[in-house]
C-alpha cells in the first residue's frame, strides 16, 4: 500500500481528533473522580480511529470492511464489562463509565471514517447525558425518584 506523504498527514490528524475528543470526555469523567479518565477514554477514540482506518484503506473495495468496525464494538463491550462492579449491597459501579467508554469508541470510529460533525455532535451529546445529571434541580428530581422506589425495592424482596 502506498499513502502519499499528505494523505498519511490527514489520516494523522483524524487520530489527533480522535484523542482530544476523547480526553475531552475522559477529563468530565476524571473531573468527577472516576478511574477511567482522559487516558483511557482518549486510547479508547485513538483505538477505534486507528482500527476504522485500517478498516477502510485495508478493505474500501471489499464488501466486508465492517468486519473490523464490528470488532471494535465488541471489543470496547468487553472493555466495559470488565469495568461494572457488582457491589455486595447489590448495587452495580461503572455502569455509566461502560457506557460512556463505549460511546466514546464510536466517536473514534466516526472520526476514522471522516465523519467529524457527527463525531463531535456525539461528543457533545456524550457529554451533556453526564453532565445534566449533575445540575442541582436535575439531580434533586433523581434522588426523590429514587427514593420513591426504594421503598417498593424492598417490599419485593
Amino acid at each position: 500500500m502506498n499513502l502519499t506523504a499528505e494523505l498519511q498527514f490527514e489520516l494523522g490528524i483524524r487520530l489527533l481528533i480522535a484523542a482530544v475528543l476523547g480526553g475531552i470526555i475522559g477529563l468530565e469523567r476524571e473531573r468527577r473522580g472516576h478511574d477511567a479518565g482522559v487516558g483511557t477514554f482518549a486510547m479508547v477514540t485513538l483505538g477505534a480511529c486507528v482500527f476504522s482506518l485500517v478498516s477502510d484503506l485495508v478493505f474500501s473495495a471489499s464488501s466486508d470492511n465492517t468486519r473490523i468496525a464490528s470488532g471494535v464494538v465488541e471489543g470496547i463491550g468487553f472493555l466495559g464489562a470488565g469495568i461494572i462492579i457488582h457491589g455486595r449491597n447489590g448495587g452495580i459501579n461503572g455502569l455509566t463509565t461502560a457506557a460512556g467508554l463505549w460511546a466514546t469508541a464510536s466517536v473514534g470510529m466516526l472520526v476514522g471514517y471522516g465523519l467529524y460533525v457527527l463525531a463531535i455532535m456525539t461528543t457533545v451529546a456524550v457529554l451533556l447525558i453526564l453532565t445534566i445529571r449533575h445540575i442541582r434541580p436535575v439531580a434533586r428530581t433523581l434522588d426523590d425518584i429514587r427514593e420513591d422506589e426504594e421503598p417498593a425495592a424492598e417490599q419485593d424482596r
